[in-house]
C-alpha cells in the first residue's frame, strides 16, 4: 500500500493449525485487516492453486478477483470430512467448493482454468488492464484498430423484433479495440456481462445486459455481479461503458424474499468507493 504495488496471492493451504488455536486466528485476523485496508487502494488478485480451507479462503474472498483451477483447487470453510462429522451430510470436495461450484453457483470466483499454466497466463492478461494503484491511471496500450472503423454488421445485429434475442457479447467484441474482450464471471448470472476491454488503447470496464439469458432481465445475482465490478472500476479510475437492453427487474417471490435477506458487503472500507468483495 505504501509503494502502490498490487498484491497477487498464490494460495494452496489447509488453513490454520488447530493446535495453535487463538494465536493462528489472530494472525489471520491481521491478514484480513490488511485486505480490507488495501481494498480500493491497490488491486488484489487471488489465485487458488490447490485445496484451500478456513482462513486460507477468507482472505481471498475479500480480494478483487479470484481465479481457480479445475479439478485441483478448492475453496471451503471446512472440508468434506468435517461437514460429514458435524451434519452427517456426504459431499465431495468438488460439490462443496470446487472451481465449477464457485464460478457458476456462488459467484465467489471469477474464472476457472484447465491447469495452473493457463491460470497464470490469464492472470498476466488481467493484470495488463489494471493500474498499479488508485492514484494512477490504467495503462494505455497502442492499438492499430482505427477509431473510425466501420462495422456494417452492427446495423443488423439488434433485431427489429424486441422479443427476439441476440448475443450482446458479439456487439461488445465488434465495438472494442482489436475485438479483445476479457470477460469475468461468464458462467455466473449470465443475464449480465462484465469484463475489461480497450477503446483507443484505454482500459474500460464493460457492463452489458445479455438478451440471450432471461431476456437480459435483472435479478439479484446479476445486480450484485455488476455492482461489484462497477465499484472496482470506480475505485481504480476505470471508465465504465454500459450496453443497455433490459426489460426491467425480475418479478416474483423468490427475488423479493431473497432481497430482504441479502445484505451489503460486511467489511468496512477506507473510502466510499473501495470495492471490498465480501
Amino acid at each position: 500500500m505504501k509503494v502502490g504495488a498490487p498484491v497477487i496471492g498464490l494460495n494452496d493451504s489447509g488453513g490454520a493449525r488447530i493446535r495453535e488455536g487463538v494465536a493462528s486466528l489472530g494472525g489471520y485476523a491481521d491478514v484480513f485487516q490488511r485486505n480490507v485496508l488495501a481494498s480500493g487502494v491497490v488491486p488484489q488478485i487471488s489465485m487458488i492453486m490447490g485445496p484451500c480451507a478456513g482462513g486460507a479462503v477468507y482472505s481471498p474472498a475479500m480480494t478483487d478477483f479470484i481465479f481457480m483451477v479445475k479439478d485441483s483447487s478448492y475453496m471451503f470453510v471446512t472440508g468434506p470430512e468435517v461437514v460429514k462429522t458435524v451434519t452427517h451430510e456426504e459431499v465431495t470436495a468438488e460439490e462443496l467448493g470446487g472451481a465449477t461450484t464457485h464460478t457458476t453457483r456462488s459467484g465467489v470466483a471469477d474464472l476457472a482454468f484447465e491447469n495452473d499454466v493457463e491460470a497464470l497466463i490469464m492472470l498476466r492478461r488481467l493484470y495488463n488492464y489494471l493500474p498499479l494503484n488508485n492514484r494512477e491511471k490504467p495503462p494505455i496500450r497502442p492499438s492499430n484498430d482505427p477509431v473510425d472503423r466501420v462495422d456494417y454488421s452492427l446495423d443488423t445485429l439488434v433485431p427489429d423484433n424486441p422479443n427476439k434475442p441476440y448475443d450482446m457479447k458479439e456487439l461488445i467484441v465488434k465495438t472494442v479495440d482489436d475485438g479483445d474482450f476479457f470477460e469475468l464471471q461468464p458462467e455466473n448470472a449470465k443475464n449480465i456481462v462484465i469484463g475489461f476491454a480497450r477503446m483507443e488503447g484505454q482500459t474500460v470496464g464493460i457492463v452489458a445486459n445479455n438478451p440471450l439469458v432471461l431476456a437480459g432481465c435483472l435479478d439479484i445475482k446479476s445486480s450484485i455481479k455488476a455492482a461489484r465490478f462497477v465499484r472496482f472500476c470506480d475505485a481504480f479510475n476505470i471508465p465504465v461503458v454500459t450496453f443497455v437492453d433490459v426489460p426491467g427487474f425480475m418479478p416474483g417471490t423468490s427475488q423479493s424474499t431473497a432481497a430482504s435477506s441479502s445484505t451489503a458487503p460486511s467489511c468496512s472500507t477506507p473510502t466510499p468507493s473501495a470495492p471490498c468483495r465480501r
